[in-house]
């Protein structure tokens, strides 16, 4: 193992929309040669390519950049960005650019190492860097979010240690350990944007390569995607799916939570009737609209209008996971009178709405997007039928299951106290 050499680039001027990175960095480090790192601070690209906003409050681009608010404390907000960051205040930097402005991460941080490397006389790799947080930990530190011509990470899954041990999880972010030892160069209060990591030669290579785009941990392999207080509102009513298939255990995990939920009499009143294949999906779907189709028309309702509402139950059809979430009155007690017993039924089905809102939150933490159709509640039992459901179960709606296809819009802002009444 070679030794690894980290040298500060000093003497770069104030950097200003359009500026040359490449050449800007060639002038101020000559001794830039093939083999080396170059690590950037990313707030000087982001200040070479524009993405400076004025703006004496940056909340409004906080908003903007954010495509997923990941957890909120007071003023302190960690979102993810549309680059799958999840970072503090989606990278938007109130420090190190003149007063009244704000720095916004570059759009492309992988396209601004490629070009940046591509302006360099020497064969050297690029890392942008960035400071994070860490969950757990106090303290920031520097990572990667953009990289062109490094080696991202090493696996070591698949092999053993010197003790014969196999590596299941092993796997190195080495652009991340890189900007890390940058920093230590470069400072916050410096005025070193740029470092030379020397000894690494090994890790360069001829293509700019994948970026750190391999090292962003996807959806479904997130195991804390949402923070306590923003759980509830990830879940969002989605229309729109794709066609990666759902995976069964990931709907299992969202079952387990919604029999969490409380119901009366220490019974439990949940039942889901999971649709995983197409026929079956095809076949309940055909009976709900025949039924529906029979119902609007002795009601009276013209064939326009029919065909509107029928509309709105598409989202099943465009769904490639069904669920049927069906109410049991196991447990519940029988009255002599009509009031009590309409009473009880009450609290029977408050505590599958319980279950249900469990269902479709938990959905929503394991990247799922979902619909809640109560329209089967008008036929239950064609679905009863169908499904080979006994009498007892009353279906309480269909729930639609799919990775959705884009975000959710924005929806109007509900106000606490527009729903309050104190007495």
């Amino acid at each position: 193992m070679s030794a690894v050499e980290i040298h500060p680039v000093p003497g770069l001027p104030e950097v200003r929309p359009g500026d040359d990175l490449a050449a800007l960095i060639t002038r101020a480090a000559p001794e830039l040669a093939d083999g080396d790192i170059l690590v950037v601070t990313s707030k000087i690209v982001s200040k070479a390519e524009g993405r400076v906003r004025r703006d004496d409050d940056r909340t409004r681009a906080i908003a903007e950049e954010t495509q997923r608010v990941v957890a909120r404390r007071g003023d302190t907000v960690i979102s993810q960005t549309r680059h799958g960051f999840v970072m503090a205040a989606a990278g938007v930097d109130a420090s190190n650019t003149e007063p009244g402005t704000v720095l916004l991460l570059p759009d492309d941080p992988d396209a601004s190492a490629r070009r940046i490397r591509a302006g360099l006389a020497a064969k050297a790799g690029v890392i942008l860097s960035d400071t994070f947080g860490r969950p757990w930990r106090n303290g920031l530190t520097d990572v990667a979010i953009g990289a062109a011509g490094v080696r991202p990470f090493a696996d070591f899954r698949g092999m053993s240690d010197g003790y014969g041990n196999p590596l299941v999880a092993t796997l190195t972010a080495l652009v991340d350990e890189i900007a890390a030892a940058a920093e230590l160069v470069k400072g916050k209060l410096d005025g070193v944007p740029v470092a030379i990591v020397r000894g690494l030669s090994h890790l360069v290579t001829d293509e700019d390569g994948p970026g750190v785009r391999p090292l962003v941990r996807p959806a479904d392999e997130d195991m804390f995607r949402y923070g306590s207080a923003d759980v509830l509102f990830a879940r969002r009513t989605i229309r729109e799916f794709s066609a990666e298939p759902v995976d069964p255990a990931a709907v299992t995990r969202a079952v387990r939570a919604a029999i969490s939920a409380p119901a009366p009499h220490h019974t439990t009143p949940w039942r889901f009737v999971l649709l995983e294949t197409a026929s079956t999906r095809e076949k309940l779907l055909d009976a709900m609209l025949a039924a529906w189709v029979r119902d609007l028309r002795a009601t009276g309702f013209t064939e326009e209008s029919i065909a509107r509402r029928v509309r709105r139950g598409d989202v099943l059809r465009r769904a490639p996971y069904l669920a049927v979430p069906c109410l049991v009155m196991d447990g519940s007690h029988t009255y002599p009178d009509d009031r009590r017993n309409a009473a009880e039924r009450e609290m029977f089905v408050v505590a599958m709405g319980a279950g249900v809102q469990n269902f479709l939150v938990h959905l929503a933490v394991e990247g799922l997007g979902s619909a809640w159709v109560s329209s089967t509640m008008f036929c239950r039992d064609v679905v009863r039928e169908v499904l080979d459901l006994p009498e007892t179960w009353d279906p309480m709606g269909t729930v639609a299951i799919g990775h959705p296809t884009a975000p959710p819009p924005d929806r109007p802002p509900r106000h606490p106290t527009d729903f309050i009444l104190t007495r």
